[in-house]
């Protein structure tokens, strides 16, 4: 058995969705769906009541199990968004996720304590993924200002709703990640957070040779004995490289979250379901988890 199929085999965690324990021994996709005007990939971007839930519907009948729901647009040079306004998205996306499917996994894109607690109390939101770093950055990536400086205000938020939480990563060298993982990891505990997911933040304060040095070095994250999210769907360290713009970028992604499935993710979190599904499917097929 080769290296990379010992450590799929490796991967048996599970975490509780509202007293449902989702097992993340098989891979999930996690599908995009940004109610903003402005995210990176135009595709993405789904603002009134039916095209917010067709994408829904559309992530589920193509093999999607988390729905991760944005309301502000994370791509460089993007415009702040105000908590009320990120609030008011929500509310709207929210309100139609539930009544289209009311049992769907949600997980909620926020930096904001203040925003996690409302969809989390309002909606059920299943999932707070927060790509702030625990308040290290915000949008535009300055510091956020925190009233503890032990345990940032996000940690106390997420062991507060008890809910399981995803921890991205700015730093730009798996050393450094680590190191930061390491920590904050340990903070999450000490306040009872039980679901942690890692996310290495690709394309978030990296170079693109940066992105491509850690895809090589992923597997060392499995040190870490947790589940691991990855997100590179069209983002730029393709599109940039290869001299395409995001909207020719699927196969790129596609080769990408492949090499991510072989070294450990349990995640893919992309615009593109259905192809990241096969992904999923190939994968099972070598680890001879299917039959042919």
């Amino acid at each position: 058995m080769n290296y990379f199929v010992s450590l799929w085999a490796k991967m048996d965690y599970t975490i509780n969705v509202h007293g449902r324990l989702m097992d993340l021994g098989e891979p999930q996709v996690m599908g995009i769906l940004n109610v903003t005007p402005d995210s990176f990939y135009a595709g993405s971007r789904k603002q009134t009541e039916q095209e917010i839930a067709e994408r829904a519907n559309q992530i589920v009948s193509e093999g999607g199990t988390i729905i991760d729901v944005g309301a502000f647009s994370t791509r460089p040079g993007a415009a702040e968004v105000s908590e009320a306004e990120e609030m008011a998205r929500l509310r709207f996306a929210l309100g139609i996720l539930r009544r289209e499917l009311p049992y769907a996994v949600i997980s909620v894109d926020t930096f904001r304590p203040d925003v996690a607690r409302m969809v989390v109390e309002e909606f059920e939101a299943d999932i707070i993924n927060d790509v702030s770093e625990g308040g290290l950055t915000g949008i535009v990536n300055t510091p956020l200002d925190q009233t503890d400086e032990v345990y940032p205000a996000m940690f106390r938020m997420v062991a507060q709703l008890r809910v399981p939480y995803i921890l991205m990563s700015v730093q730009p060298t798996l050393r450094d990640m680590l190191l930061g993982f390491s920590k904050k990891v340990q903070q999450l505990r000490d306040l009872g957070v039980k679901d942690i997911i890692l996310d290495p933040g690709f394309g978030f304060g990296k170079t693109l040779e940066q992105n491509y040095q850690l895809m090589n070095e992923l597997e060392k994250l499995s040190v870490m004995d947790l589940p691991l999210l990855v997100g590179i769907s069209r983002k730029s360290m393709i599109y940039k490289l290869l001299g395409f713009t995001a909207e020719e970028s699927l196969n790129g992604t596609t080769a990408l979250n492949t090499i991510a499935l072989m070294k450990g993710a349990s995640i893919l979190r992309v615009h593109d379901v259905r192809e990241a599904v096969e992904c999923v499917k190939v994968m099972k097929l070598l680890n001879g988890q299917i039959d042919k």
